[in-house]
């Protein structure tokens, strides 16, 4: 007898893919962060991005950044969960307000918040 997940397996999110889909969706290289508020793990695309003037990272700074990001996400099992909501989202980043997306717990998360 052959052992088959549940359900199948998301592929891995890549920094590439992710920067790709920022760019599609809102024409601009967002600034991504992971926020811890009340027990619960937020991704939040925040209202900075790499094209801008005043963006306080360089382009290989914000590269490296986002590799970090993609590989955390990952290491949580929420890439599915991110790329599903990045791409449906109706929301849109503006000045002094970030969109937030709370992680759904698989689990994993309670280890990540330790």
């Amino acid at each position: 007898m052959l052992w088959a997940p549940l359900q199948p397996l998301a592929m891995p999110l890549t920094a590439a893919e992710l920067l790709s889909i920022l760019r599609e969706r809102w024409g601009a290289s967002y600034d991504l962060q992971l926020h811890r508020r009340a027990g619960r793990l937020y991704l939040q695309v925040m209202w900075a991005y790499l094209e801008q003037q005043s963006f306080p990272l360089s382009e290989e700074d914000y590269l490296l950044r986002l590799q970090q990001l993609v590989e955390q996400l990952n290491g949580i099992g929420q890439a599915e969960a991110v790329r599903n909501w990045l791409q449906t989202t109706r929301d849109k980043p503006r000045l002094g307000k970030a969109l937030s997306f709370p992680l759904p717990d698989q689990g994993r998360l309670s280890e990540f918040l330790l």
